[in-house]
């Protein structure tokens, strides 16, 4: 097995709670950690074995920028299964959704949940 991480891939979105979130629509960013059975690409470093992570960024962005959702839980989630039934070599995603600027009483970086898939 090997893993693949992608960090900080960022989307313009409008999720949240609050119906200012679908209005102003914060940035989100999405770090993803993808365990891959090998197969063959380590040996004949075919990009075909192995996780294309030019199209999983398709699929995040697919995802994050699509259908609103109330939490990042549901992003998180949805993402993580939806790079596990595109590619099939992905043994295990954890991604982990950030939002910067969450509305909260007080100061805070951001907020960010991670979810792994299959649990």
């Amino acid at each position: 097995m090997y893993i693949i991480r992608m960090k900080n891939c960022a989307f313009f979105a409008r999720h949240g709670v609050l119906d200012e979130e679908e209005t102003l629509g914060p940035r989100f960013y999405v770090d993803a950690a993808l365990t891959v059975e090998p197969g063959r690409a380590l040996v004949d470093d075919s990009i075909e074995d192995t996780v294309h992570y030019g199209i999983a960024f398709g699929v995040i962005e697919k995802i994050i920028t699509g259908e609103r959702r109330f939490l990042i839980e549901a992003l998180a989630l949805e993402v993580a299964r939806s790079l596990t039934a595109r590619f099939p070599q992905i043994k295990k995603a954890e991604i982990t959704v950030r939002k910067p600027n969450a509305p909260v009483p007080g100061v805070l970086d951001h907020v960010e949940v991670t979810v792994a898939w299959p649990q």
